[in-house]
């Protein structure tokens, strides 16, 4: 599965909306033009991405493909989803980073941080906060 293809496939609302009927039904070309009110042309590009992304298999009925979604797609975005949102941020250690430029420049005093350093480590906001984010262990010396 080629994520950013699905992500991207899913990202327009009509995509969705296709995605969404032929969850529940399997559709044809017409019918889901009919269902959606857009031209049958319409539907067929947006067919198409889909089934590049690999979201959907077709099946041959008479003259009419009809389209199902390719569920085992959408299980596993679902889990690399899940995956991503279980990573738990951990604290900035600078001692574990002898590269550090903070680390080499003294930093994690207020004030003592260079433009560059305070934006790369702190965000670019951070001299209007004046202090450090909320992942260092040793901020507010």
């Amino acid at each position: 599965m080629d994520k950013t293809k699905v992500l991207k496939a899913i990202a327009d609302e009509t995509r969705m909306n296709i995605l969404r009927l032929l969850l529940r039904h399997n559709y044809c070309v017409r019918a889901l033009a009919n269902e959606l009110k857009l031209t049958e042309a319409t539907i067929s590009q947006h067919l198409k991405v889909l089934r590049e992304a690999g979201l959907l298999v077709g099946e041959k009925r008479g003259y009419f493909m009809h389209y199902d979604v390719e569920r085992s797609v959408l299980h596993e975005l679902a889990k690399e989803i899940e995956t991503l949102a279980a990573i738990e941020r951990v604290a900035c250690q600078l001692q574990k980073h002898d590269d550090c430029a903070a680390k080499k420049q003294g930093c994690h005093k207020k004030g003592e941080c260079g433009e560059q350093v305070r934006e790369f480590c702190h965000g670019k906001d951070s001299g209007e906060r004046g202090g450090h984010h909320g992942n260092c262990q040793r901020r507010k010396s």
